[in-house]
């Protein structure tokens, strides 16, 4: 007999999403996260996102169905042949990165990216940042509007905004963008070592405040942040054959 599979839905707030995940679960049935086999999410990329965050520790694959905007982590919706398609489903796995900030006051905050982690200036001057690739420091000084570091499966998000580079999700490299850089001003980043850490000692912090998120988790008047990959944790998406996360950041790049 073959095996039954057990799914758990979750949804965002939106109505279209609790719609959706109404009528799925009255066709497929559900069971509670701890038990499943699949978690199947209907929501937007932020959604996605919230839900590997929440389920970590569960290290079940997750499957996600676009009821959101871009839904660029999503598969598109549809409601037959879910089970399928779960069977058939190609598994991306990637790992996130570690941020550890200290404030200006002294407090220290730690937290996971899967996208990106970014500094931005919080006033009305550019922030000054020192950054320094495993503690050797690389740029002296960079005035910008903020600066980046993004894993691949986060590369065509706000990093691609920011004019860095689309990164291939076995690129084993990360990229550290520039956000309007002024000085140097034709500075755009580089690419780094996914092994690599990355410190950014924030300059005349008092006067140029400066802010960082990671993966929309902020804190106010950072004094520096250390980012490293987590190759310890890992996060398990789903994908219908032949949209795979890896064709989707190839197609993106010629667009």
């Amino acid at each position: 007999m073959s095996k039954v599979l057990k799914i758990a839905f979750t949804a965002s707030e939106s109505e279209k999403a609790r719609a959706g995940r109404s009528r799925l679960v009255a066709r497929y049935g559900e069971c509670d996260l701890a038990d499943a086999d699949v978690i199947v999410a209907l929501g937007g990329d932020g959604f996605m996102l919230q839900t590997l965050h929440e389920t970590r520790d569960l290290e079940v694959p997750v499957y996600g169905m676009n009821r959101g905007t871009v839904g660029f982590l999503m598969n598109e919706y549809n409601e037959s042949g879910l089970v399928g398609r779960l069977m058939a489903a190609e598994e991306a796995v990637i790992n996130p990165l570690q941020m550890h900030a200290q404030c200006v006051d002294g407090t220290h905050h730690s937290a996971l990216a899967i996208n990106e982690v970014s500094l931005l200036r919080a006033g009305p001057q550019a922030a000054k940042l020192q950054i320094s690739v495993d503690d050797r420091v690389r740029m002296e000084e960079l005035v910008c509007d903020g600066a980046l570091l993004s894993t691949p499966a986060g590369s065509t998000a706000y990093n691609n905004s920011a004019h860095g580079p689309i990164l291939p999700i076995g690129a084993e490299v990360l990229a550290l963008t520039a956000v309007a850089a002024f000085r140097p001003r034709r500075w755009r980043g580089a690419l780094l070592p996914k092994n690599a850490k990355v410190r950014f000692d924030v300059l005349e912090a008092a006067k140029r405040p400066v802010m960082v998120d990671a993966d929309s988790r902020s804190v106010s008047n950072v004094a520096f942040v250390e980012i490293a990959s987590q190759p310890a944790i890992s996060h398990r998406l789903l994908f219908d054959p032949g949209r795979g996360l890896e064709e989707r950041l190839l197609q993106e790049q010629f667009i």
